[in-house]
């Protein structure tokens, strides 16, 4: 399979070149295997069950900057059927600093880590999965950008995830993870209308 991002460090083209970013190495684009929906964009990594997941949302006007990433995260707990104690966790929720961020445009970004237990194409299998996500924040096009990075912890005997289990020989880090949220460029705003 083709890496999205090569060995050449050149920023991958997100939303039709609207927004860049570093991606990591052995990333396949999911968009050339399947149909993603068109507010993202979908990597997998070629020989782990890590995924990441560049998604443009509606601004959540009604929630302070402070709690957004949690609201976010609880979302997507409640589409990964979740919401059940013990199921999804917050472990942290940390600002990132404006200058460090290509994405100068935010009003603020955050990151939060927690962890959710989840299920692969409505499978009984449950995967535990800690799920980084990174959040910037854009009032004035009334939109959120979310960053997902799911990295499966343990995974179930039953799921169709476990031959995957076990080959994290060249598996993504939280730090490759920091690099595409610092390397996050916006070259169009017409991609928010």
């Amino acid at each position: 399979m083709q890496s999205a991002a090569g060995s050449s460090e050149q920023p991958h083209p997100l939303f039709g070149g609207a927004l860049s970013a570093l991606i990591p190495h052995s990333s396949t684009d999911i968009s050339k295997l399947r149909e993603i929906p068109d507010n993202q964009e979908v990597f997998a990594h070629s020989h782990t069950d890590q995924s990441l997941i560049v998604e443009l949302v509606e601004y959540q006007g009604q929630v302070a900057d402070q709690d957004a990433a949690r609201y976010h995260f609880e979302d997507i707990a409640g589409g990964n059927k979740a919401l059940e104690p013990g199921a999804h966790e917050v472990l942290s929720v940390a600002v990132l600093p404006k200058s460090d961020l290509s994405l100068f445009q935010c009003s603020s970004a955050w990151m939060l880590t927690g962890t959710q237990c989840v299920s692969k194409f409505n499978e009984e299998a449950r995967n535990k999965v800690t799920l980084h996500l990174g959040l910037f924040r854009l009032p004035q096009f009334s939109t959120d950008v979310l960053v997902t990075f799911n990295d499966p912890q343990s995974i179930s005997p039953d799921s169709s995830s476990a031959s995957a289990a076990g080959t994290q020989t060249q598996a993504w880090t939280v730090q490759h993870f920091h690099r595409l949220l610092q390397t996050l460029t916006l070259h169009n705003p017409g991609l928010f209308g």
